[in-house]
Formats: C-alpha cells, structure tokens, sequence
C-alpha cells in the first residue's frame, strides 16, 4: 500500500554553520564593538547576549539572515522570552524545534480525516504516517497539509509506492 511519512527535521551541521558565520559578522559589525552582542549554542538550544533588548534583536536578525542564506527554515525557531542578567546585560534562549509535536500531529491528523480524502493518517512517535490506495491521494493529501498547515516546516519523506 503506498504511503509517505510528515516530519520536520532541521539539519543541525547547517544551524551550527550560520551560528558560527553569524558571531563571525557579530565580531565585526561596528555597532556591536565593545559590547556583550554574541551567540552561544548548545544542543538544540541558541542564546543571544546583548546589552539591551534592541541588540537581542539585532542579533536575532543577523541570525536569521545567515540561517535563510542556508535554507534552514526559521519557522523552527522558538523565541523565549527575554531575561536580565548581571548588571544590564541580558540575553534570550531560542529553541530550535525539530519532530512534529503530539498537539501538531494531531492537527495535521484531523485536517487530513476532515478533507474526506480516502487516506489514514497515524501518529508514528515525532511523524505521521498517511498511507491510502493510490498514489495521487497521497499527492492531494501533501498538497492539502501543505495548504493548511503553514506555521511549522514539515517535510515529506519515504513515499513508497
């Protein structure tokens, strides 16, 4: 039976790329000189230093700048809130989400069964599996999530015949 898997991945060698070419430009941009503007990354979480809330998002943007120049969709990016540190320094964590949540799949699960299409959809631990009768089901159902769905990047992957 044919069928296809939803997931959402981010390709992290790429994320680490445009950190490392972000804090590059950060290092050499003048209205950054003397200042605490830099970026830190650990696993699958980011965090901006600056000196005001201005700056965080002036780094946040150069940060976006280089993860669109490496096709890395932003819409993986999950702003937290911003914090103050020592004296008046702050900074803000910026998760990078990979995987479908359960509450996403879900959606994607009830937009799939409401369209009527001859299709089931199933969740499969961070991706949903559509399997149906026939190949072009399975492209109109691609089609309809990605209409439907568009404030989280999904991919569509293993399409087996």
């Amino acid at each position: 039976m044919p069928s296809f898997d939803i997931v959402s991945e981010v390709d992290t060698a790429e994320v680490k790329n445009a950190v490392d070419q972000a804090s590059k430009e950060i290092g050499q941009r003048y209205d950054f000189k003397g200042s605490d503007a830099r970026i830190e990354q650990a696993d699958k979480v980011l965090t901006l230093h600056g000196d005001t809330d201005f700056q965080i998002d002036q780094v946040f943007e150069v940060l976006i700048a280089k993860l669109a120049k490496r096709q890395v969709d932003v819409r993986c990016l999950e702003r937290g809130k911003i914090d103050k540190v020592s004296g008046n320094k702050v900074k803000q964590e910026i998760k990078v989400r990979s995987g479908i949540e359960q509450e996403l799949s879900k959606k994607v699960i009830r937009v799939i069964k409401d369209s009527k299409l001859k299709v089931q959809a199933s969740i499969q631990g961070d991706s949903v599996r559509v399997t149906g009768a026939k190949r072009d089901l399975l492209q109109d159902t691609i089609a309809l999530v990605r209409k439907e769905v568009t404030d989280f990047p999904l991919q569509y992957q293993n399409f087996r015949d």
